[in-house]
């Protein structure tokens, strides 16, 4: 199982909160032409990074507030770098302080260069703005009996984007990218104009509950990230996945918001009672 971070860029819009969302290349190895937040697996040099140097908090912080005691805190650190690297390797958005335009863009051709992203922070003199990213969740790919399939342990943070700094694909791993309210999102998801993986379809059913994005970082400060392990099954012939709180999950406290479980249908997965569970109060 390979550690990952995604960062869930936010928002205000004239409508309300908004999400970035990327396409991923078609020939991606891991969902392929569906929109996803930026994020990808920690590399071994994201540990690496020298925290004083080039973060805004320290260790002992970061790790603290991920509420998992048994993680040490070089991989706390770890996927913290992990998820800001992603998004400014996949969108050119560079959590740094008041980042000049030029210095930024320059920045981000430099791992095309051939150099690391701490070897970029250092060229230009950056340090990360770490503690704008707030644990939001933590979803473990479930195991799914007679496949090989690729498991991926993922902390997602919200990541509310940097004044003065435009998020945009990269033509290479992403092929196109939007931003749109969640219930956008969602409605075309459901239109069939984007497809969504459940880590996505779950967490956008979150944020629709939010109207700015302040509402939504206030309300991940209060509680522990919850960790999300799917529960996959099968039911009168149909593949279901169900998640805490449903009467299959083994965990009886409910994790997220919305529907408890969704079915393999149509080609995707889909909440069972069709897209009005997903705005549906927690009965």
């Amino acid at each position: 199982m390979r550690a990952a971070a995604s960062a869930v860029m936010l928002r205000d819009g004239t409508g309300g909160l908004e999400v970035f969302l990327l396409k991923r290349h078609g020939l991606s190895a891991v969902l392929a032409g569906a929109h996803v937040f930026p994020g990808g697996k920690v590399d071994p040099e994201d540990a690496g990074l020298d925290a004083g140097a080039h973060l805004d908090m320290g260790a002992p912080a970061l790790r603290a507030a991920l509420h998992e005691p048994q993680l040490d805190e070089a991989a706390a650190v770890a996927l913290y770098v992990a998820a800001l690297r992603e998004a400014f390797e996949e969108t050119g958005v560079l959590y740094v302080r008041d980042p000049a335009p030029r210095a930024c863009q320059a920045a981000w051709q430099a791992p095309r260069e051939g150099r690391t992203f701490g070897q970029t922070l250092a060229r230009y003199s950056l340090r990360l703005e770490v503690s704008r990213l707030q644990p939001w969740s933590r979803w473990i790919t479930p195991v799914v009996a007679g496949t090989m399939r690729k498991r991926f342990d993922t902390r997602f943070f919200l990541a509310p984007l940097p004044a003065g700094q435009i998020a945009r694909h990269d033509n290479h791993e992403a092929v196109d990218s939007v931003w749109l309210t969640p219930r956008a999102a969602l409605r075309q998801y459901w239109d069939r104009q984007i497809d969504l993986a459940p880590p996505q379809i779950m967490g956008l059913a979150h944020l629709a509950r939010h109207p700015c994005v302040d509402s939504a970082m206030a309300q991940a400060r209060r509680r522990p990230p919850p960790l999300v392990l799917p529960e996959p099954f099968e039911l009168e012939g149909a593949r279901m996945v169900c998640y805490p709180g449903d009467e299959r999950h083994p965990v009886r406290q409910r994790a997220l918001p919305g529907p408890t479980r969704l079915i393999y249908r149509n080609g995707r997965f889909e909440p069972v009672d069709g897209l009005a569970a997903l705005f549906a109060e927690p009965r």
